[in-house]
């Protein structure tokens, strides 16, 4: 099985901007770094003092990697190739791969690696695992997706990123991913860039976080596709990452953004390494953001999910731990049972043994029952009377202001005016699909003050 990268659907936009590093004057040079416009809004210097993503493994399941490029070297492993076979760290023709890991652990060069493409977590390590691209004819296993799931799990990565249309899951596939999950692996999807209100299978399978892209202004891309199954949302347009076949590379589109999700969960996994990936999800949701006029969206939206990410409010505001599986749904073949049903630590699954210590007590079943029923009957009538006085002393007759819990009750991300969100009325349906593609013009300088809602 093939697959198609996601950001080569952009199409000119991908090839602008290359620069030949023996040749380029050092302002030039800098001119890349000053490109990559999300380290300014993330406010990635600040972000860099809290987590690098130091001792974290990122998978990138997509082509084979550079990793000679001078952003990448020494933080990309040999890896594995399930298209021709060998490693995946010396590709030299496709850039998509190359890309996605500059933009999760690239570290640039130069002085201080102050020149080039710089990743969110610029200490983390790359495992690329490649697969097919939609020109290759495969050589090696039939279903190589399943096959570069299941090498990653095994390898140490803790993060996979796939930035890849995958079309219709096997059951095999389903099986590595659910394998994956099982080991408490982040998988972090593309949602892809048709601008379509539906999400493929991938992105839509239980327990992965798919992302779109959103531009400058916090705003949906408009190719951006969309559905109930969004999680989050990061930068996606007038992206500059590494490449393979030429220094460079400038394009559009949610690969760029599940690169940028994925390099966010590296630097939370390195400084909260006991939290599950689920509870590394719920910290990226409850500090996600929304742009000027979403205040009152119904999270998760089909196209913001729970917001942008906000890589610094997730490394330090101080937010419970919550469940295990945060916000993301479980696999169905996770909840069910197995046959003959679980029962619980220290159970007997036998009931004859639990019927002898019953009679052991000198009582009946039914005399027991009575007692029990009698004592709880009391217990209400107690109640009752405690509740009644209560609201005729102070008055109240309903929940506190904000529902169960009060003020900011259950949920992964505020639903009123508050520090995540700015406020103004919510305007649906909106205009996602009327914003114009990136045109892949070389981008303009970021502004010296990004708009403030990315920090």
């Amino acid at each position: 099985m093939s697959f198609t990268r996601t950001l080569r659907v952009v199409g000119g936009a991908a090839v602008a901007g290359a620069l030949l590093f023996g040749a380029a004057p050092t302002a030039l040079a800098d001119e890349i770094r000053d490109d990559q416009w999300p380290l300014t809004a993330f406010d990635a210097k600040r972000v860099w003092k809290e987590s690098t993503g130091k001792d974290v493994t990122v998978a990138v399941i997509d082509d084979a990697v550079n990793g000679s490029h001078p952003d990448l070297k020494g933080n990309v492993l040999p890896g594995r190739d399930f298209n021709q076979g060998g490693v995946a760290n010396q590709e030299s023709v496709y850039d998509h791969g190359t890309g996605m890991a500059s933009i999760i652990a690239g570290h640039g060069h130069g002085t201080g690696g102050s020149q080039g493409v710089k990743g969110l977590a610029p200490a983390a390590k790359i495992l690329p695992a490649a697969i097919p691209g939609e020109d290759d004819v495969p050589t090696q296993g039939e279903d190589s997706l399943a096959e570069a799931l299941r090498y990653a799990a095994d390898h140490g990565a803790s993060v996979i990123n796939m930035s890849i249309d995958a079309g219709v899951l096997t059951e095999e596939e389903k099986e590595a991913l659910s394998y994956a999950i099982k080991k408490d692996i982040l998988l972090v999807v593309a949602t892809g860039n048709e601008g379509q209100g539906r999400l493929d299978d991938l992105p839509s399978y239980p327990g992965v976080v798919a992302v779109g892209a959103v531009d400058k202004a916090g705003q949906v891309w408009g190719k951006s596709n969309y559905g109930p199954q969004t999680l989050l949302t990061a930068p996606g347009t007038l992206i500059r990452s590494a490449a393979a076949s030429k220094p460079y590379r400038l394009a559009s589109g949610t690969s760029d953004s599940a690169a940028y999700v994925s390099g966010a969960a590296a630097l939370l996994r390195a400084k909260f390494p006991d939290l599950t990936s689920g509870q590394i999800v719920n910290r990226l949701a409850k500090t996600a953001g929304l742009p000027p006029g979403r205040t009152g969206t119904k999270l998760p939206d089909p196209h913001y999910g729970y917001g942008f990410i906000r890589p610094f409010r997730a490394l330090t505001q101080d937010i419970p731990a919550g469940s295990k599986n945060g916000p993301l749904k479980i696999p169905e073949e996770e909840l069910t049972p197995s046959a003959g049903g679980a029962t619980a630590p220290g159970a007997s699954s036998a009931g004859g043994s639990q019927a002898s210590e019953e009679s052991d007590s000198g009582l009946g079943t039914g005399a027991i029952v009575g007692i029990a029923v009698g004592v709880l009957v009391v217990v209400a009538i107690i109640v009752i009377v405690i509740v009644v006085v209560s609201q005729k002393k102070n008055g109240r007759n309903g929940p506190p202001s904000g529902g169960f819990g009060g003020p900011g009750g259950p949920g992964f991300a505020p639903q009123q005016p508050g520090p995540y969100q700015q406020p103004g009325p919510y305007q649906q349906p909106g205009p996602y699909q009327q914003q114009p593609s990136a045109s892949g013009v070389y981008p303009p300088a970021p502004p010296t003050q990004p708009p403030p809602h990315f920090r």
